[in-house]
């Protein structure tokens, strides 16, 4: 899915308004005969002018950092690979993560991070940071719009190398004047994903 400028059809109507937003991605999802959309990653994106969490007197944020994973509510997320609870939290802010939580890693003496934002809020409330998560665990759900920061249900799903002093959070959108040093600790996420290869062109 695409929320370039280069879309004409997502307006400012519809990704100020939750329920338009909402049933624009429904919309979308069933004339493709899909049951997820996915995309996003190094993509700027005008419709954070939604919320004032975006908002910088210098300069917006509107470069996105991860993978969204669009779908139903109460869809179940598996640990792509196996790690510990980092931290968790919950965001609620309008326009922000919601339920968040980020799994830390090591494969190869490599240490990084995986973080999932838009969860929905039961799944954090009876986490413990240290504990062991194995590969293909159910790990989370979708979240409903009260408790995943007001956006229409999806997986926020992003790389972070290193968390510096950050818990339960971390930045899914830069300003563009910071694109490199934000893109450089937070790579592609399809690299571990591997679901672009099946998107539509």
């Amino acid at each position: 899915m695409d929320f370039t400028s280069d879309n004409q059809s997502i307006t400012k109507e519809i990704f100020s308004d939750t329920k338009l937003f909402t049933d624009y991605i429904n919309h979308q999802l069933q004339i493709n005969n899909a049951l997820y959309g996915i995309g996003g990653y190094n993509e700027l994106r005008s419709l954070y002018a939604r919320s004032k969490v975006f908002d910088d007197a210098e300069e917006p944020r509107r470069l996105h950092l991860g993978i969204d994973i669009w779908g139903k509510p109460a869809t179940p997320v598996f640990a792509p690979i196996g790690g510990v609870i980092h931290s968790y939290a919950f965001n609620d802010h309008y326009g922000d993560y919601g339920a968040t939580l980020i799994l830390q890693h090591q494969m190869q003496a490599v240490t990084f991070h995986t973080l999932y934002g838009h969860l929905s809020l039961k799944n954090i409330q009876h986490l413990k940071e240290g504990k062991f998560i194995t590969m293909g665990e159910t790990i989370a759900h979708f979240g409903e719009e009260k408790e995943n920061g007001y956006w229409p249900p999806h997986l926020h799903f992003q790389i972070i190398i290193n968390m510096p002093n950050k818990s339960g959070d971390y930045p899914g959108v830069c300003k563009l004047s910071e694109k490199e040093k934000y893109l450089s600790n937070c790579p592609d996420a399809d690299i571990i994903l591997q679901m672009m290869k099946y998107a539509k062109p």
